[in-house]
């Protein structure tokens, strides 16, 4: 526990000073009722059945005075608060190669069927935005509450040529770092330097993992061959502490695919995905059929994250303070006939 006040904490100095002061009065009155000369005056003046019960209702009193001056610094916890994701980014690979018809009745449609259904799972205050990436990636819907508007977005995605995969990871960030309306970032060609975009590349970095009110879920079906490198790319998502869960669709080896009258030959990079998801703090999944791909989705929306967040408990020690005064003037009326 700290205290956003800590100078006030003095004031419990008071506390001693009370129950010295209580003392004192306490010798003081058995000192004036020895000079009674009747001894029944006496144990008038002390008091029927003293015992301990006297002294009750003034420590009680105490404990109140001393948990409003712990109220008076503000106290403040640190609790781990668990709660859904607040901003949740879609990031899918739209390459020709998601034409692909070993998932029914293609690649492409079953992870936009699995999508929605992740969608329509999540709670509504949970944000969730769309990114497609081909050869070069997009915003195709900014993270929103309108469950409407991102089952729309996923409904536009159509296969393109070519795969980047860095390019999906630099704008899946955009999204969620970027004012609304900011510029993409231009796809640069192989090798080239990670852009410098509107992003603000001048934060210092944090844990991987830590930021835990965002996380990504990008899905790819092949190997990155245009725009930034992903394992350069996703230094930027480690920087900044955002988790990018990769799902895998395809096998390592390599598929022969027809797509529109054309055999094409692809390989799912399974090594970039696990590493983009190890630096992140992620987790990687692999979907070889369309029902693997919705129950990996399924278990994604079910994820509870624990965020440590600073919460003030003074109200808590100002009701013990109230309640403390209340019960030690309730029973000082009812023994006593009068207030501590």
């Amino acid at each position: 526990m700290s205290f956003l006040w800590v100078d006030l904490l003095w004031l419990l100095a008071l506390v001693p000073v009370l129950v010295a002061v209580y003392i004192f009065m306490q010798r003081r009155r058995k000192k004036y009722a020895l000079r009674y000369s009747s001894l029944s005056l006496v144990k008038e003046a002390l008091g029927r059945g003293p015992g301990i019960r006297r002294h009750i209702p003034p420590a009680l009193f105490l404990i109140g005075i001393a948990s409003m001056l712990i109220a008076l610094a503000r106290p403040v916890v640190t609790v781990n608060m668990a709660s859904k994701q607040g901003t949740v980014i879609l990031t899918v690979d739209v390459s020709g190669s998601m034409r692909g018809a070993d998932l029914k009745p293609s690649r492409i449609e079953a992870a936009k069927s699995a999508a929605k259904v992740f969608v329509e799972k999540q709670p509504q205050n949970v944000r969730i935005g769309v990114v497609s990436f081909s050869e070069s990636a997009a915003i195709v819907q900014a993270p929103t509450t309108d469950r409407q508007a991102v089952l729309a977005a996923i409904n536009r995605l159509a296969p393109q040529r070519r795969t980047a995969i860095g390019s999906g990871i630099l704008t899946s960030i955009e999204a969620i770092f970027e004012k609304s309306g900011a510029t993409p970032t231009p796809t640069p060609r192989p090798g080239d330097p990670l852009p410098s975009s509107g992003m603000t590349t001048e934060l210092p970095a944090v844990a991987p993992g830590s930021y835990t009110s965002a996380v990504v879920v990008l899905l790819s079906d092949g190997v990155s061959n245009t725009g930034p490198r992903p394992l350069d790319a996703v230094e930027e998502a480690a920087n900044r502490g955002v988790r990018v869960h990769t799902v895998g669709m395809g096998t390592p080896a390599g598929t022969v695919l027809g797509v529109e009258g054309y055999s094409i030959r692809v390989r799912l990079d399974e090594d970039t995905l696990k590493s983009i998801a190890a630096k992140t703090g992620g987790s990687y999944f692999r979907a070889e059929s369309e029902v693997d791909l919705s129950d990996i989705y399924r278990s994604l929306s079910t994820r509870i994250v624990f965020k440590p967040e600073q919460t003030e408990i003074t109200v808590g020690f100002t009701a013990l303070a109230v309640v403390m005064s209340l019960v030690a003037g309730v029973l000082s009326m009812l023994w006593f006939n009068r207030l501590p």
